[in-house]
């Protein structure tokens, strides 16, 4: 039970943030905190000379937000973009973890697995304790903290938010600061994947706070909708994700962020609205529409000419429109179930109603 409630509070939290890191375009800043938070736990463990809860989070902390800064340092000479500007700057900060911890820290153990994947199936041993009170695993109030302060901020400032990500310029005019807000939601940002590092690692913090965001971007076009349904698919991936792990023996994170993954493609698959089905309807009901158009134009161009008995034909309409005899089937059978044309003796004939709209046609 406590590996599900920190996963579910864990997923929220991400999730919130991570909607409008989506509507931003800047899904990649994640990445980049994510890993280049590593000089910072690297500094927070030599200043604390050995492993330091408060110490390696103030460290990754600290190196999270002069990630974010010389991020927009370089966005602003305007010689590089915002991708550009992310993919040098946390590549610079992951080597300098790197190079710290070979040159000063070289024997000391570093569990690969713990920073991928995290330990959130060792929560329930790290525990809070007051005194000689148990006050449960420190993850509820890690990931309680995170999610609460989140959901906050996006409260509070949900009008300043919308603004600045769908209009900086309106919002710049209209009294509101984007500078400070996209200060204080990449802080926030950073403070997530630095909270959430123990439990899931690095790696999978970027999906956590990317993947439902995303699906649920597929799935509405309205911002309260899609921040609860990124925060729902996120609970929902790390309950089901917990099931999947158990019942393939397998990492309870990597399980989570897998099923979140399924949910994505579900959406990708499904929307409504942006999903590949609705989209290969949309084209075939296009492309039968033209089929439908062409067919009436045909049809009376040639009506009461002397060759309108051969260009009505329906072996003639497949050389003459160009068409597959399969579709040429299915364009006539879809304008006779309409009423738009009649076939008499291996030709066709146009109905009042198709008569009409292809004269519409024509006038257009």
């Amino acid at each position: 039970m406590e590996i599900v409630i920190t996963g579910i509070l864990i997923s929220v939290a991400c999730a919130l943030l991570g909607t409008f890191l989506i509507l931003r375009k800047m899904a990649m800043m994640s990445d980049a905190i994510s890993h280049a938070i590593l000089p910072g736990l690297v500094a927070g463990y030599f200043f604390a000379k050995g492993p330091d809860l408060f110490a390696g989070f103030l460290g990754a902390l600290v190196a999270a937000l002069v990630t974010v800064t010389l991020v927009e340092a370089l966005k602003n000479t305007q010689r590089v973009g915002g991708e550009s500007a992310i993919g040098i700057v946390f590549p610079a900060m992951f080597a300098l973890g790197t190079f710290l911890v070979a040159r000063f820290f070289e024997n000391v153990h570093l569990d690969t697995d713990a920073v991928l994947f995290g330990n959130i199936e060792f929560v329930a041993f790290d525990r809070l304790f007051i005194g000689d009170v148990d006050f449960g695993p420190q993850s509820y109030y890690v990931a309680g903290a995170l999610c609460l302060i989140n959901l906050l901020f996006i409260t509070v400032f949900y009008k300043e938010l919308k603004l600045a990500t769908f209009d900086a310029g309106l919002a710049a005019t209209l009294g509101f600061s984007p500078f400070f807000i996209h200060y204080a939601l990449m802080a926030l940002v950073s403070v997530t994947s630095v909270g959430a590092f123990t439990s899931v690692g690095a790696v999978l913090v970027v999906a956590l706070m990317i993947v439902p965001a995303a699906a649920a971007y597929l799935l509405t076009d309205k911002l309260p909708m899609m921040i609860g349904l990124a925060a729902g698919i996120g609970a929902l991936s790390a309950v089901l994700g917990y099931g999947l792990a158990l019942a393939i023996d397998s990492s309870v994170a990597g399980a989570i962020v897998s099923v979140a993954g399924a949910f994505f493609f579900a959406a990708m698959l499904f929307s409504p609205s942006h999903g590949l089905i609705a989209k290969a309807r949309r084209i075939e009901r296009q492309r039968v529409q033209i089929g439908l158009e062409a067919l009436l134009v045909h049809l009376l161009n040639h009506e009461g000419e002397e060759g309108e008995a051969h260009e009505s034909e329906m072996l003639h309409l497949s050389s003459e429109l160009r068409w597959l005899p399969q579709f040429a089937q299915q364009i006539v059978g879809v304008a006779a179930n309409r009423g738009l044309v009649m076939q008499l003796h291996g030709h066709l004939i146009l109905t009042d109603n198709g008569r009409r709209q292809g004269q519409q046609l024509m006038v257009h």
